[in-house]
């Protein structure tokens, strides 16, 4: 037999560009949900509340779009490493990354207190309790700032493989789907307190369904193609509607976790921009610009450390009292910190990423 007249039939790569963008968008969208500057539900026009209101929702989807592409990209790392290689690998990454930004961030509060100090104020619990202040400001960092998230990610990912051998078990869905309502319920109930603490199970299910959806990809992303744009759309303005009514309703009664991410209303909208995000597909001039594979763990890890040492530099000689102001005016300054928040995190993260310090970024 001629050898020439043999050919050789390569197996067809998936193009997977849509995560990407979809990865971009979400951390935009957590970005700017950490760029607020009054706490919700303060104005006394009900109107300006519910514009409030819609204006937080926007972007209420980012961080179950995140869980759900992090599961759609380890799935198939889950076949080609062993638990212990694969935890071993991401912990190398990720951990070393957090761990250094935080030391980063405490070490700033350091020196804030000193500058305070020389200037005639007191040095408070770093003077008097050195190590009580390391360990109290370190437990605050990884369990009630936005760092948490990096933690509790792991640790979803960590259940997953320990129960590797039902990753595609409908029933083991089910089963995390009901930690999910439970937080939901939660909300109204009281049964925990409502931080994102608390919900360490809460958020496993959506990192198992992407899990699944890159396992039926093909299936769930015909249905997506199928279906038409007016349908997908108008049940994203429906479910936007309903959270936007939900929180309005929570805080009628008092609820002080409104906009918790874990709303039945909000994990409706956010699957549903989910689907609409994977039918809009790829946006190529956005990855060809932000750079989201290499830029968006480093953006998450310094944006906390600018929204928390970088922008009172910049606000607090303004001496603006955000509570006096409308809606319309603190929306504007939201915007404004989100973008010198983001631009800086994205600049320091390439230029860090130029250099033999980019492990610093996840590089």
């Amino acid at each position: 037999m001629n050898a020439e007249s043999i050919k050789v039939t390569k197996p067809k790569t998936k193009n997977f560009s849509f995560v990407d963008s979809i990865r971009c968008i979400s951390m935009i969208g957590i970005i700017i949900e950490h760029c607020g500057v009054v706490s919700p539900n303060h104005y006394s026009r009900q109107f300006e509340n519910i514009i409030e209101s819609c204006i937080i929702q926007s972007f209420k989807f980012s961080t179950i779009a995140f869980f759900l592409i992090g599961g759609f990209l380890i799935n198939h790392k889950f076949d080609e490493y062993t638990p212990f290689q694969y935890l071993k690998n991401r912990f190398k990454k990720t951990i070393g990354p957090w761990l250094f930004w935080i030391f980063i961030l405490i070490m700033l509060g350091i020196l804030d207190r000193f500058i305070a100090h020389s200037r005639g104020s007191a040095m408070g619990l770093v003077g008097s309790n050195f190590f009580l202040y390391l360990y109290e400001t370190f437990t605050q960092l990884v369990l009630i700032s936005p760092y948490w998230f990096i933690l509790n990610f792991l640790i979803c990912i960590t259940v997953l493989l320990l129960f590797k051998k039902y990753l595609y078990n409908v029933w083991f869905g089910v089963a995390l789907a009901l930690f999910s309502l439970f937080y939901s319920l939660n909300i109204y109930e009281g049964w925990i307190a409502t931080t994102h603490t608390t919900a360490i199970f809460g958020f496993i299910f959506y990192l198992w369904l992407g899990v699944y959806f890159n396992e039926y990809y093909d299936k769930v992303m015909g249905m997506i193609k199928a279906a038409s744009w007016f349908i997908i759309i108008t049940l994203a303005l429906v479910s936007f509607c309903l959270a936007v009514g939900e929180s309005t309703y929570l805080n009628s009664i008092g609820i002080k976790d409104a906009y918790n991410t874990l709303r039945l209303s909000n994990i409706i909208y956010s699957l549903i921009m989910f689907v609409l995000l994977l039918k809009v597909g790829s946006l190529n001039w956005l990855q060809r610009n932000l750079r989201p594979r290499e830029t968006t763990f480093g953006i998450y890890l310094i944006h906390v450390i600018i929204i928390g040492r970088g922008l009172p530099l910049i606000f607090q000689p303004l001496e603006l009292n955000f509570l006096e102001f409308n809606v319309w005016q603190n929306t504007g300054i939201l915007l404004f910190r989100f973008l010198v928040v983001y631009s800086i995190s994205f600049f320091l993260t390439k230029a860090i990423g130029k250099t033999k310090m980019k492990w610093m970024v996840g590089n």
